[in-house]
């Protein structure tokens, strides 16, 4: 099979009996070539996760891949606008659940780089960590991966060893964390969580390819954003006080600058994190440019 490109938005793709994936129509730097709404089940019921933006086209594409089965539940990793949205009208249109992570509406403290959150995200079912849903021949168990966002969660099929991991692992991308509510500690201990589950075969995340060596994937992603935790610290100790902006020049060299925002996110979320291990601290000066400088603890 060829990931991601083998499919276009409305289009169904089956990568293995109990899963087929839906492309979405909302391709851009943040979401690669669009939101990928995975359909689990081959029988008499299926569950849809990550329905995707309230997109009409998609919505009619995502029923046609379901056919003749009943949507027995519709879950949701968290609550971007790329991911929920869709949950309202298919409930509609298929009289479903809406299951899955918590709501979250939060009043952000600066510009995202990421999608905005959806606020009229209403589940009939928040899902805690470990609970199941099931239907005729698949079992889908939330793991809680907070992180990327503090709602979010990862879908585990019992039956096939695959895990469904939204935006906290992703393939073609590492995972902004953008503060407040994205967390580098939390993100951290969710890939930790993740290494440690000896049961996963593989990761079909929201956006991109599937991930089929995922232990060696996680690993891989826990020292990168250890050697960026290095790579700040080392910033702070040769040029502290220093701000994000010039510390993001610094690290992110040839960096698309659609982006730029995005990694200023992160390096914030690795300052807070350091900040509260006592390894890092804000400067009672700001930078000419008015932002907040960091420094070494």
């Amino acid at each position: 099979m060829s990931w991601p490109d083998s499919i276009h938005a409305g289009e169904t793709e089956q990568p293995e009996p109990l899963v087929r994936r839906v492309l979405a129509p909302n391709p851009s730097p943040y979401t690669y070539t669009g939101t990928q709404t995975w359909i689990v089940g081959a029988g008499k019921d299926v569950a849809v996760i990550d329905p995707g933006p309230d997109d009409a086209a998609h919505i009619d594409a995502i029923l046609r891949a379901v056919g003749e089965a009943r949507v027995k539940a519709i879950l949701c990793t968290h609550t971007h606008r790329d991911h929920s949205p869709g949950s309202r009208p298919l409930a509609v249109r298929t009289g479903a659940p809406i299951m899955g992570c918590a709501p979250l509406v939060l009043a952000d403290d600066g510009p995202r780089a990421d999608a905005a959150f959806d606020p009229l995200y209403a589940p009939d079912h928040v899902m805690g960590d470990g609970e199941t849903v099931a239907g005729d021949g698949w079992t889908l168990e939330a793991v809680a991966t907070p992180g990327h966002t503090s709602n979010h969660l990862c879908f585990a099929l019992l039956e096939s060893g695959a895990l469904f991991t939204g935006d906290h692992v992703m393939k073609w991308s590492t995972s902004v964390v953008s503060p407040p509510d994205g967390n580098m500690g939390d993100y951290m201990a969710s890939l930790k969580k993740l290494y440690e589950r000896e049961q996963d075969r593989v990761y079909y995340p929201a956006h991109g390819p599937a991930a089929e060596n995922p232990h060696q994937l996680v690993r891989g992603m826990m020292g990168h954003r250890k050697a960026r935790e290095k790579q700040i610290l080392k910033l702070l100790t040769e040029a502290g006080p220093v701000a994000v902006p010039a510390m993001v020049d610094v690290m992110y060299k040839g960096l698309d600058p659609r982006l730029h925002g995005a990694a200023e996110r992160s390096v914030l979320a690795h300052l807070f994190d350091l900040e509260q291990r006592g390894e890092a601290l804000r400067s009672a000066a700001a930078t000419d440019q008015g932002e907040a400088a960091w420094m070494p603890a």
